[in-house]
């Protein structure tokens, strides 16, 4: 194994760990919100907002994206780039999923 594959190893597993730590931190509603809808909320609707559905939606993208980085991690460490066709649906699924619960939580927000 190359010092370069080496590396891109490395960082692939790092940064998996780093997005199942926030997606951990994310489940137990517990640090700063990485999610758009609070991000560009103003004082005062932040105060207002229930953040419960907003915490999970970001829980279970960077749940996702973990288990993306470690496809990847795998796929180069073991020299198996067939695995790396499984990110495409992996990824689709992301957004989808991103896309489909931004617009459930907005629609059950207005109720």
């Amino acid at each position: 194994m190359t010092t370069s594959v080496l590396i891109v190893l490395i960082v692939c597993f790092v940064l998996a760990a780093v997005m199942l730590i926030l997606s951990i931190c994310h489940f137990m509603e517990r640090g700063y919100l990485l999610n758009n809808n609070y991000i560009y909320a103003s004082a005062e609707e932040r105060k207002r907002m229930d953040k419960k559905p907003y915490y999970r939606q970001s829980a279970i993208v960077f749940l996702l994206l973990s288990a993306a980085y470690i496809l990847i991690g795998l796929a180069i460490g073991l020299h198996v780039y067939l695995l790396a066709w499984l990110e495409i649906p992996l990824m689709v699924g992301i957004i989808a999923y991103a896309v489909i619960s931004s617009v459930h939580i907005s629609q059950s927000g207005k109720s």
